[in-house]
Order: C-alpha cells, then structure tokens, then sequence
C-alpha cells in the first residue's frame, strides 16, 4: 500500500515541493529513505520511530520504504520529520484522513513535540503556489508562514496534535498574522540622531547618503563618533514597504535567523560583522549554500568597522555584490542567487594609532607605516563608496553644546526625497539614485552648460575614473532631492564632488 504526504525542500530562497511516497509491505522490519536525503533526513527514522511510539501509536512491524520525490533534488534539514510520521500512520491506517490539501513542515523529538525549523516562510509561500489550502507547522513558526496570504497555517505543538487536526477529531484554531499590529511594533528605536553632540557635517553626509541609498566610508580618529553615527543611521532611513520586509523576513527564515516565535521583521536590519569575519560568512556559503551577512543586510545596513582590519579576501568580495545587489552562491551541487541590496557604511581610523593628521603630536606612525594601513583598502572598493566623510576629533564645546535635530525631524527629509525617486523610478524597476544605470543616469541626471564645465574640470584635476564620475552625479542627484529641485545644480555638484576628497587626502 502506497500513501503521500507533502512537503517542502528549501533551494536557495525557493520552496520546492516534495512528494513523501511510503510503501508498506511483507518482510523483515526495516525502515528505509531514499530520494538523496542528507544525514539529517536520514537521522529522522529514529526520531519518527521514538515519536510515534510516546505519541500512543504504533509503529508498523514492516518493511517500510520512504521515497522523496523527485528524487533528483537533494533532501537537508529536519522539516521532514512530520511528514514522514504522518505518512506512516496513513500507511499502517492509523491516521484516517485526506493529506493531499495540506503541506506539513516541522521537526520532531522524542516525546513526539514538534520543533521550530527554517525556512518555514518559503514553505509556506511554495504551498501557495503548488495549490494547497493548509500548511501545518510548529507552533513557533506559525506566525511566520501566516504571513503568506491565501493558505490556512495551524501551528501544532506535537504529532498528536498534528493528527487530531488531520482526523478531524479536534481540529486547531488557523493562526492569523496582523500585520498593522507588527509594523507599529517595532517602529521605535532605543538611539537617535538627537544624542550626537556635534559632527554637523557627517550628520549632513548620512542625511543624503540616506536619502539616496549610497554607500559611506568614515575616516577619523578614535572617539570620534563614526560607530556612533552608524548606528543611528537605520533610525532615518524610510519605512519598509510590505513586499520588502517579505523578503528580508524570507532570508531571515531560511538563514535560521528569526527570533523564537518571530513573525515578519519589520525594521531596516544592521548587521555588523566583526572584521575577523571570513569570506564565507559575509558573502554566503558553506555546506548548504545559505546566505550571508550580505543578503542578511539586504534593504538595510551592511557595517564594517575598522575596515582595513578584515581580510582583504573578504573586502575585496563585496566589489561585485555592491554593484550587482545580488550575490550568486556556486558549489559544485548548486548554484543559488541571494539579493543584497545594502547600503554598505564603513568606518576606519587614517592610521593604526588612529591620530595620523589630527594636529595633536600624538601619532608615531611612520609615512610608510600609514601606506601600509591605507593599502589595505584598495582602489576598487573605494571607487564603489559614493560618500567619503571625514570626523574631526570632538572639542569640549562640542560635547555640551545642546542636541541636534532628532532622526524623525530627519528622516521626513529623507522619506520626501525618496518619495520623489520612487515617482521618478516608476517601471523602471529600482527605488532610489544610488541603483542607477548607465542609462539611467543619462535620462535623470542631465546637466547644464555650466554643470557641464564643472564637471568637466573636476573631471580633469581630480583624475575620475567613469564609475566615480557616475556615482558624483547620483550624489548630486540625491542632494537636488532633499531640495526638491527637479534639476542639478552647481551647488549640488560641488556638495557631491566634497564627499569625494579623502580617497586624494590620504591615499594618493
């Protein structure tokens, strides 16, 4: 006798559909999986077994063989641990019931509880897609998959609730997600632009890098206010849309990284690696392919401080994913693409003292000490970062003088600008200034004469290559936003060129 149970095998981001075929015959007990299952899948016999059996079932005395369909796609993770029991019971006909409408999802212990898995998200959403009505779930992943609009969710703290709900003898209550109640949640920040004490023009620099989506590079003495103003820079960037906290929450679930009982992540995310961070955990990888801290930044921040402290294997990685937005994933079973749409902040002292050029005396670095730090940080990836900014060292005048604008009175500012790229980008499948084209740039960032002819000798003495060119114009651009001018001007441009100066100050 052969029954089916369904569930779903994660690929990158994507749910696949897996059929669980089980087939009970005459012979010798034995339980077997086949459909390239990892060791895991292969693990959950034991699990199942145990859980059936202090579930108050029984466990069939049979040759008993388990097939994950199609047999082509590779099998990991525990998520199967509930199918694979339901599939058995329906098999031994202890379980009378249609599974056919419902995919299952969820690990199972001993006692037969049912445990929290990954990437219950893009099960949930596969499920949508392959036509079912329910998914079941753990209870603490519950939250998650009612994201997904169109499929029931029942969270099931066990394989005796599970089945209840599947006999129909005590079904479970459907889990709704109010997403209002979510948002409203986690719209408040413990920092604000408020508690920094001067920097005026680094605020000023964050403001358009925020604006426009640029990347940032920090340089400045210890104590300064770089890590600080980092920090804070999520507290003024626009609201998530519905669609953009979908996909970070997704990445989040397939990456594991959901808090307990976490439902959709609703605030611009800020990871900051520590620069002993390798390559792989930045840009994603290892044994499953899964994201990095790359796409776990994506539609937020992406901070490194000290940045010529991390390897130069692991910055030198991020030039590709900062112009592309995707990072692609290759191993020798799959090749899977993760989006990163980060805007890239990054912090750094002039020298390994950190007092290289500050007037105080106090820096004993030698010239060739100080190449040697700034060598760390190459070229190419100093072409990829819109905004240079420079902190100077805080006076005592400074640290007293009364607060500044608060990230709200800011981030109005910033969410008109962008107000503005959104009209302006309509169909043209980007957001903000800073994901420009080539094309792009020429249609909405067209010049003067006299624009023209500052350019062109800015060109000229500055010795621009064509990607720093571009990202001075998207600059520019952003700056005639938060003005609410529709053309660039003169003043626009030399703002955009200042934040360009430091890579000629310190590294030429």
């Amino acid at each position: 006798m052969t029954v089916k149970a369904y569930c779903s095998a994660l690929s990158g981001l994507d749910g696949n559909l897996v059929t669980i075929e089980a087939d009970l015959s005459n012979g010798l007990p034995r339980l077997d999986i086949v459909g390239l299952p990892d060791a895991a899948v292969r693990e959950s016999k034991e699990r199942v077994r145990a859980a059936i059996l202090n579930s108050g079932f029984s466990f069939p005395p049979r040759r008993c063989v388990l097939n994950l369909a199609p047999a082509d796609l590779k099998k990991a993770g525990t998520q199967y641990d509930l199918p694979i029991a339901v599939a058995l019971l329906l098999g031994t006909g202890q379980l009378s019931a249609d599974a056919g409408s419902c995919l299952m999802m969820g690990e199972l212990g001993l006692s037969g509880e049912l445990r929290a898995v990954s990437g219950v998200l893009s099960g949930a959403l596969c499920a949508k897609e392959s036509g079912f009505k329910s998914v079941i779930v753990p209870a603490e992943n519950a939250g998650e998959a009612a994201l997904v609009e169109g499929v029931e969710v029942y969270g099931a703290r066990s394989l005796a609730e599970a089945v209840l709900h599947l006999s129909g003898t005590k079904p479970l209550a459907p889990t709704e997600a109010d997403l209002t109640a979510l948002f409203e949640e986690n719209s408040h920040f413990s920092v604000d632009f408020d508690q920094v004490r001067g920097q005026l023009a680094m605020r000023r620099g964050l403001e358009v890098a925020a604006a426009g989506g640029h990347n940032v590079l920090m340089i400045g003495g210890p104590g300064s206010g770089k890590t600080m103003l980092a920090q804070r820079i999520p507290t003024i960037l626009p609201d998530l849309s519905l669609d953009e906290a979908l996909e970070i929450t997704r990445i989040y679930s397939v990456a594991g990284e959901l808090a307990e009982g976490g439902a959709i992540i609703s605030r611009r995310p800020f990871r900051a690696p520590h620069h002993s961070a390798s390559s792989v955990s930045i840009v994603g990888g290892g044994a499953n392919a899964g994201p990095g801290e790359l796409s776990l930044a994506h539609n937020g921040v992406l901070f490194f401080d000290e940045l010529p402290e991390y390897q130069k294997s692991v910055t030198e990685a991020l030039r590709q994913p900062l112009e592309d937005k995707t990072v692609t994933v290759s191993r020798a079973s799959a090749t899977y693409t993760y989006p990163c749409n980060v805007m890239f902040i990054a912090a750094m002292n002039p020298c390994r003292c950190g007092y290289y050029g500050d007037g105080s005396g106090r820096c004993r670095c030698t010239e060739q000490d100080v190449r040697r730090y700034l060598g760390r940080v190459s070229g190419p990836l100093l072409d990829r970062i819109d905004i240079q900014l420079e902190a100077p060292t805080l006076k005592f005048s400074d640290l007293t003088a009364e607060k500044g604008e608060s990230s709200a009175a800011i981030k109005k500012r910033v969410n008109a600008a962008r107000e503005l790229q959104r009209a302006r980008f309509a169909g043209e499948g980007i957001s903000c200034n800073a994901q420009m084209s080539s094309a792009q740039i020429e249609r909405f960032c067209v010049l003067g004469p006299k624009e023209k002819a500052l350019m062109s000798s800015v060109f000229e003495v500055m010795g621009l290559s064509a990607r720093a060119y571009s990202r001075i114009l998207k600059v520019a651009r952003t700056i005639a936003d938060l003005d609410g001018r529709e053309r660039i001007g003169e003043t626009d441009i030399s703002e955009a060129v200042s934040y360009r100066g430091l890579d000629r100050k310190y590294w030429s």
